[in-house]
C-alpha cells in the first residue's frame, strides 16, 4: 500500500453524532451513540473540528477537497461551530484549492441566519423530506410527537429566497412506495431540480424486515412508475440522482453514487469523539479504524482494514451479480444489504436486486434513445415530444 493517498475521498463529519431533533419511524442511526467513548454525546471540540479540517486537507490529492456535515442532524452544532469549519478550511487549504462543503439536514433549524450564511459560504444543501405532507407526517415527527412537514418546506423556500436550492432527499418505505407518483410531484413541485429516492432497508435480528421498509417489488414498481413520469414529462426541468448516475453508466462513465461503484471505502466518517468509521451503514465497533488525534485520517484511509473493505464489494459479488447485464449500472449494490440469495442459492444477494433488475430493463431502451437524440442535438423538449410520439 502506498503511504500517501492518491485518489479522491471525502469525509462524512457528525459533530452531533447522531444526536437529533427528530424521531423518524425508520430511523437507524438514533441507537449509533453508543459506541461514543463520551459518556454523553455532544458537539465536536474546536480542537478536534480544526485537526479533522487540516488533516483532510492534507491527505487529499486536491484540488478539491469534499466534506458532508451530517447527523443525527448537524445544525445542533450550532452556526458558530460552521463559522470555525470556514475559518479552518480557509487557514489550511492550499491557493488553487477549493473546499465543497455539503450540509446534509432535516430542514427544521434552518433560520434566515443560517441561510445568510450558507449562501455567503457556497454551502450545497440537502434536506430530506418524505415527499407528500400525509406520507412526511407520519413517518418523520419531532421529539414531542409533532408534524415537520410545514417546517421542512418553509425552510426550502426560506433557503430558495437565498438563491439556494436544495437538494431533495426522500426515503422509500412501504408507505410512500404505494403512492408513487403523488411522492414524486409533491417534491418536482417543490422547484428544487434535484431529487434523491433512498430505500429504507432495515432487517431485524431474527432475519425479518422492518414494516417500513420497501420490498423489492415495491421498489421496482416506484423506480418504473416515477421514471415516465419523469422522462415523458420532465427531461431536463428536473434531476433525480439515480436516473442520472444509470445514465451516466451506460453512457460509459463511472458512478458517483457509492453503492453503485465497482468498489467503495473512499468515504470515511469521523464521529464528534473522534472514531473514524469505514462507513455510514458500518459504524460500529468492528469498522471503528482508529480515533484521532491517536490515529491520522490518511492512515486510516491507506490502511489494509479498509481497503480490503472496499475492495470486498466487488470481491464478494455472488456468480449471478457477476453474470448481470446490469452490473455496471449497480456495482452489486450496498455490502450492508447484501443478505438475500441468488437463484442457485448463494448467499450475498443485494436484497433490492429483483427490483433494481425491473427498473434498469424498463428504464434502458428508453434512456438510450434519450441518449442516442440527444448525441443528434435534440434538446430535452424535443425528446420528451418524440419520446410520446413513439411510446
Amino acid at each position: 500500500m502506498a503511504s500517501r493517498n492518491t485518489e479522491p475521498f471525502a469525509i462524512i463529519a457528525k459533530p452531533v453524532g447522531s444526536r437529533c431533533n427528530l424521531r423518524c419511524r425508520y430511523c437507524y442511526y438514533l441507537e449509533k451513540g453508543k459506541y461514543s467513548t463520551h459518556e454523553v454525546q455532544n458537539r465536536m471540540s474546536n480542537t478536534l473540528l480544526e485537526r479533522l479540517i487540516r488533516q483532510t486537507i492534507e491527505a487529499s490529492p486536491g484540488p478539491v477537497v469534499s466534506f458532508t456535515w451530517h447527523g443525527g442532524e448537524p445544525s445542533l452544532a450550532g452556526l458558530e461551530f460552521y463559522e470555525k469549519v470556514v475559518y479552518y478550511e480557509k487557514r489550511y487549504l492550499p491557493r488553487g484549492w477549493q473546499v465543497w462543503n455539503n450540509l446534509q439536514t432535516n430542514g427544521t433549524l434552518l433560520t434566515e441566519e443560517w441561510c445568510r450564511f450558507l449562501r455567503d459560504n457556497r454551502f450545497d444543501i440537502g434536506v430530506s423530506i418524505d415527499g407528500t405532507e400525509l406520507v412526511h407526517d407520519r413517518n418523520r415527527l419531532d421529539i414531542g410527537g409533532h408534524p415537520t412537514y410545514a417546517k421542512v418546506t418553509e425552510s426550502i423556500r426560506r433557503l430558495q429566497r437565498y438563491g439556494i436550492n436544495p437538494d431533495l432527499l426522500c426515503t422509500v418505505t412501504s408507505d410512500s412506495a404505494e403512492h408513487p407518483v403523488e411522492t414524486y410531484r409533491a417534491l418536482r413541485d417543490l422547484g428544487t431540480e434535484w431529487i434523491q429516492f433512498i430505500p429504507v432497508i432495515v432487517r431485524l435480528p431474527d432475519g425479518t424486515m422492518t414494516g417500513e421498509s420497501v420490498t423489492p417489488e415495491m421498489y421496482g414498481r416506484f423506480l418504473c412508475e416515477i421514471f415516465d413520469e419523469w422522462v415523458y414529462n420532465d427531461l431536463g426541468k428536473t434531476d433525480v440522482q439515480l436516473f442520472a448516475e444509470t445514465s451516466r453508466a451506460w453512457a460509459g462513465g463511472e458512478p458517483s453514487l457509492c453503492w453503485m461503484t465497482a468498489t467503495c471505502g473512499r468515504v470515511l466518517v469521523v464521529e464528534e469523539d473522534g472514531g473514524i468509521y469505514s462507513c455510514d451503514h458500518f459504524v460500529d465497533p468492528e469498522h471503528r479504524l482508529g480515533t484521532l488525534p491517536s490515529t491520522r485520517l490518511e492512515d486510516a484511509l491507506t490502511s489494509e482494514f479498509q481497503y480490503r473493505f472496499g475492495q470486498s464489494k466487488r470481491d464478494a459479488l455472488t456468480r449471478e451479480c457477476r453474470e448481470c447485464p446490469y452490473l455496471d449500472a449497480c456495482g452489486g449494490g450496498c455490502l450492508k444489504d447484501r443478505f438475500a440469495l441468488s437463484e442457485d442459492g448463494e448467499e450475498g444477494m443485494y436484497y433490492l436486486c429483483s427490483g433494481l433488475k425491473r427498473f434498469f430493463s424498463h428504464a434502458k431502451p428508453v434512456l438510450d434513445r434519450v441518449m442516442e437524440l440527444s448525441r443528434g442535438g435534440k434538446d430535452p423538449a424535443a425528446i420528451m415530444r418524440i419520446l410520446k410520439e413513439e411510446a
